[in-house]
């Protein structure tokens, strides 16, 4: 079998927290990196939720990279003294996000029209912490894909571990096609080590960007394996888990993750009960339809656990 690319985890708000990653480590693994969702400053301050989050305590047997998202250098000093309190030395900068209310304000892939603003943000935050490793998650910029080339010779510049490209802009959030001709343009002159994320969701799609990119350093997936939490299991085995196989170690991923926000939340019922809903929005796309939509209109936790019970029994 041929030489198998590093895979990373990407992050995604609501459904990649500590919780998960802890689960996903110890029942499917295969995953290199995992990063946790962005931290940022609201009003001021650092979100205690994004505190927690990063905890080493809460991200025990798995290397976990936090991730940033400012749009100053007086922003980037309040997160990363968080991180720096928890003995981080690697910390990825988001430039990558398209969520509209974030991007209007310069964070994100909202900086990417404004070159002069990244560069300030980078140099500063590179050059003031030089005992940490940095990485850059961009897009190929936010209405064109020539801004993430005009970053390109500061990025090659820089001191940084890797670039995480997803080729799409990020007025497009995340519709459409991806646009491997901007990615390879990028690609051909991108001196950092390369990793590909976007729109990978079977061992075939990870095997064609390798093949189509020889020179890439590894892969980040998101939403492909939330999917199917197995994926780059199968990818380094070359094998598929049994449909057996792979239901019992769904069972006890659903489990686990249950368990631990039954310990950590503290607003009842209900919260517990939107928590466990979003675990499945992406999770085994090709499950029980009527089971699957059971779970989404449930009111009760005693309710959930039948819908649940009825989605396994149907494999």
């Amino acid at each position: 079998m041929s030489t198998t690319l590093p895979i990373h985890f990407a992050p995604l708000q609501g459904y990649t927290d500590a919780a998960y990653r802890r689960a996903h480590a110890r029942i499917f693994g295969g995953i290199e990196t995992y990063y946790s969702t962005f931290v940022r400053v609201e009003h001021g301050e650092i979100r205690r939720k994004d505190m927690r989050d990063i905890k080493p305590e809460n991200n025990q047997e798995l290397h976990l990279i936090p991730q940033l998202i400012v749009p100053n250098a007086d922003k980037a000093e309040q997160v990363m003294s968080l991180f720096i309190e928890n003995e981080y030395r690697e910390v990825d900068i988001n430039l990558g996000c398209p969520f509209p209310m974030l991007a209007k304000r310069h964070n994100g892939a909202g900086m990417l029209p404004y070159p002069k603003e990244v560069k300030v943000l980078l140099n500063d935050v590179v050059k003031k912490y030089p005992d940490m490793q940095f990485s850059v998650k961009l897009r190929l910029g936010w209405e064109q894909t020539e801004e993430c080339l005009a970053l390109l010779p500061l990025l090659n510049e820089l001191p940084l571990s890797h670039v995480i490209l997803h080729p799409r802009l990020g007025k497009q959030q995340y519709k459409g096609e991806v646009d491997l001709k901007g990615f390879q343009a990028f690609y051909e002159w991108c001196e950092k080590p390369l990793f590909y994320n976007g729109d990978l969701h079977t061992v075939e799609d990870i095997r064609d960007i390798a093949g189509q990119f020889p020179k890439l350093a590894g892969i980040v997936i998101g939403r492909g394996l939330l999917a199917n939490p197995d994926l780059a299991g199968e990818y380094q085995r070359g094998e598929a888990l049994s449909s057996d196989e792979m239901m019992e170690k769904v069972k006890r991923l659903h489990a686990e993750v249950y368990r631990s926000y039954e310990e950590q939340l503290q607003g009842g019922d209900i919260q517990l009960l939107t928590k466990m809903k979003s675990f499945w929005e992406y999770l085994l796309p090709e499950g029980d339809r009527k089971a699957k939509k059971a779970i989404h209109k449930v009111t009760k936790l005693t309710n959930y656990q039948v819908a649940v019970s009825s989605l396994f029994a149907s494999r």
